[in-house]
């Protein structure tokens, strides 16, 4: 059985699409170590899990010790820590001064890396890197797999710095270059030499694939980031109506995913005074949170919009069968946004919910299928006018909801996980 080591930059609690690799390497006869990051926020996540036969999870540690005790009690880690320091302080001045000086260096660089965010931030992913190389050039695995750039220095060290060295491969979930917050001229710079030791290279679809020929020179394999298939009316029910204080009669009008920049929440909140009917839900969580809740409370419609805390992956259709439609409304801020095909447009298919999405040509090729109605999604009207069509027509709503149940059948990861394994199969 061949050994695969796998890391990615999240805890993976969330994570469907490194959830579906890992579990169809482990049903084809790999054995799958996936290094992720944990959650000091979170006591359920474990550090150690068996997921399943032939697949376990390990999670490094966040923060280096010294931060997690202040962060835990400012007060009584700043008076230990006076206190230990003036009586070395005073130890190492009586011997040698100079052992002084590199004392009060270290205390400074510590408090540094405590006080100022930037300093704090390079210290813990530095930290964080190095603990996945330790623990996962410790494996010798027979195949190293990378998930996005920020993995890519470990699977590197972990499979080229080696007697004899190893396979990896580099699954790429977005356009590195052209993602919100980064340097496209650092992060090109950076991709374009590390790529140089990658044996195979995987991207979400084909518009991201030919994004990669124009960088790069070469077309890597896709790997669509559809649903497992499976049948929704088996999946446990959750009374979300009543969980949110709603009639059932109530037409759940559903965004499902982070809560993030670019992804047209704004609009949606804005939008809710044109749209006759229903109650926006906002399921997830994320940096635009705080935000997003305070434009609801001053919106005129804030009775009819609520939020509910994010739900782990497996537990999400249960939540998504329950809307009558969902949103997929990305804005074009960046090519990473205008090429992606994500998970929740093929949940919402899975769970046979009509949606209503952006006219970005993977989602668009998609939706026109005949399961929902693809609009401008920087215009609010629009976005309007196609929640009111559907909340006026259950028929037509009812209508792409049966073609969900047929559409299905080709987009699922039972299909497309035959890509990964021929991948591995001629690693």
């Amino acid at each position: 059985m061949k050994k695969v080591t796998m890391f990615v930059w999240n805890h993976f609690t969330n994570d469907a699409r490194v959830n579906r690799e890992c579990t169809a390497l482990s049903d084809n006869n790999f054995d799958v170590h996936l290094i992720a990051i944990d959650d000091p926020k979170d006591e359920k996540v474990l550090q150690e899990e068996n997921v399943k036969d032939n697949f376990k999870v390990s999670r490094v540690q966040r923060y280096p010790s010294f931060i997690t005790a202040y962060q835990k009690d400012k007060n009584s880690f700043l008076i230990k820590v006076g206190a230990v320091s003036t009586v070395i302080g005073v130890t190492l001045l009586y011997f040698n001064l100079m052992l002084l000086i590199y004392f009060a260096s270290l205390l400074l660089m510590m408090a540094l890396s405590v006080k100022l965010r930037k300093v704090r931030k390079n210290i813990v992913n530095a930290a964080i890197i190095g603990r996945m190389i330790i623990k996962g050039y410790k494996d010798n695995a027979d195949i190293y797999h990378s998930n996005d750039l920020n993995t890519l220095p470990q699977g590197i060290i972990c499979s080229k710095f080696r007697l004899k060295p190893k396979k990896l491969v580099y699954d790429s979930h977005e356009v590195q270059t052209s993602r919100t917050g980064y340097n496209p001229k650092t992060i090109k710079f950076f991709e374009s030499f590390m790529i140089k030791f990658v044996d195979e290279m995987m991207v979400e679809n084909h518009t991201r694939a030919k994004k990669n020929e124009e960088l790069y020179g070469f077309y890597p394999k896709t790997l669509y980031n559809y649903s497992e298939l499976y049948d929704i009316e088996e999946k446990p029910d959750v009374d979300l109506h009543a969980e949110l204080g709603l009639p059932k009669e109530e037409k759940i009008l559903l965004y499902q995913g982070g809560l993030q920049q670019g992804r047209g929440l704004e609009l949606l909140i804005e939008m809710m005074p044109q749209v006759k009917e229903g109650t926006l839900v906002f399921l997830g969580a994320g940096k635009l949170e705080k935000t997003l809740k305070e434009m609801a409370a001053q919106s005129s419609e804030s009775e009819r919009i609520k939020f509910v805390e994010k739900v782990h992956f497996k537990a999400l259709p249960s939540y998504t069968k329950q809307a009558y439609l969902g949103f997929q409304v990305l804005q074009n801020i960046c090519f990473n946004h205008y090429s992606a095909s994500s998970n929740k447009l093929f949940e919402y298919i899975m769970a046979h919910v009509p949606i209503v999405s952006c006219n970005f040509p993977e989602v668009k090729a998609v939706v026109d299928q005949g399961v929902g109605i693809s609009v401008d999604s920087h215009d609010i009207n629009q976005i309007a006018e196609a929640v009111n069509k559907l909340v006026a027509d259950e028929t037509l709503r009812n209508q792409y909801s049966e073609k969900c149940k047929v559409i299905k059948h080709i987009y699922n990861w039972e299909n497309e996980k035959q890509k990964l394994l021929d991948v591995y199969n001629a690693l």
